[in-house]
């Protein structure tokens, strides 16, 4: 199989990574929000997540897109909305 050439693969890649991060610690994603320390309580998780990301994509996608930091956004931010935080 080779690397993901294509933007919008790239971005649906990226969200399902991050999807199985957060499936895989939904305390901690809770935890982190509710703590805004979200990226630092899962930094080991998010920077393997990336790494598995880069290796599988383009690096000229991974370089002129943001499509991994959107979906980090997008699923594990946006998602826990309902959580009770003081960022919101």
């Amino acid at each position: 199989m080779g690397l993901v050439t294509d933007p919008a693969r790239a971005e649906r890649l990226a969200r399902a990574i991050l999807s199985d991060v957060m499936l895989y610690n939904p305390q901690k994603v809770r935890a982190g929000i509710e703590s805004d320390d979200l990226f630092e309580r899962l930094r080991a998780e998010l920077d393997e997540a990336r790494l598995y990301y880069q290796s599988r994509v383009e690096p000229e996608i991974v370089s002129k897109t943001n499509a991994f930091d959107r979906a980090l956004v997008d699923v594990l931010v946006f998602r826990s909305g309902r959580v009770r935080s003081r960022i919101w």
